[in-house]
């Protein structure tokens, strides 16, 4: 049977997409120097997030898994974090390495899923979803005004997440080229 994309499930990940605009507007609001709108970028982006870890959530749970969600999950994922890293980029609050280092992997890993879709899906592994959450709470981190010893615990989240991006690369890559090989004998 076929779910419905009209889902809950699904509703979140649009509601996703949907305030990657809402975040970029608040961004530059800020103009990175007003706190106010810091907190209202930094709150807007980690509900967002927050939305990728309930929307998985229900989809398992309630089998809401669909065409739709398989495709439009990782690329709203992709838009507000990768969004969130060029700005700050942008603004020089982390350094450019860092994003096109996150980026490559996020968007290489994105195109591989699609590449062997039809041989089988590439389910988050246990360190992909230790991934995004370092890249979410640092982000946050940088989003949210913090100053003195709590700003410089940023870089070290940041730093951990970015090895985390690596590594579960590398694992994904691995992955990717089993299912392909697999798929290519059958």
């Amino acid at each position: 049977m076929t779910n419905s994309v009209y889902n809950v499930a699904n509703a979140l990940t649009v509601l996703r997409l949907v305030l990657v605009p809402v975040f970029v507007a608040c961004f530059i609001e800020s103009d990175f120097t007003n706190r106010q709108w810091l907190m209202i970028a930094a709150a807007v982006f980690l509900f967002a997030s927050a939305t990728d870890f309930v929307d998985g959530w229900l989809a398992r749970r309630h089998d809401l898994v669909t065409s739709f969600g398989k495709i439009a999950d990782p690329i709203a994922d992709k838009a507000l974090t990768g969004t969130a890293l060029v700005l700050l980029s942008a603004w020089d609050a982390l350094p450019w390495w860092v994003t096109i280092v996150i980026l490559v992997r996020e968007i290489g890993i994105t195109l591989l899923r699609f590449w062997v879709i039809r041989f089988g899906i590439i389910a988050a592994s246990h360190g992909g979803k230790i991934k995004t959450v370092l890249q979410v709470v640092a982000i946050g981190w940088y989003l949210w005004p913090t100053t003195g010893v709590l700003g410089d615990i940023g870089p070290w989240i940041m730093g951990a997440a970015t090895i985390a991006t690596v590594v579960t690369g590398i694992d994904y890559l691995v992955r990717v080229f089993a299912i392909r090989r697999r798929g290519k004998a059958a």
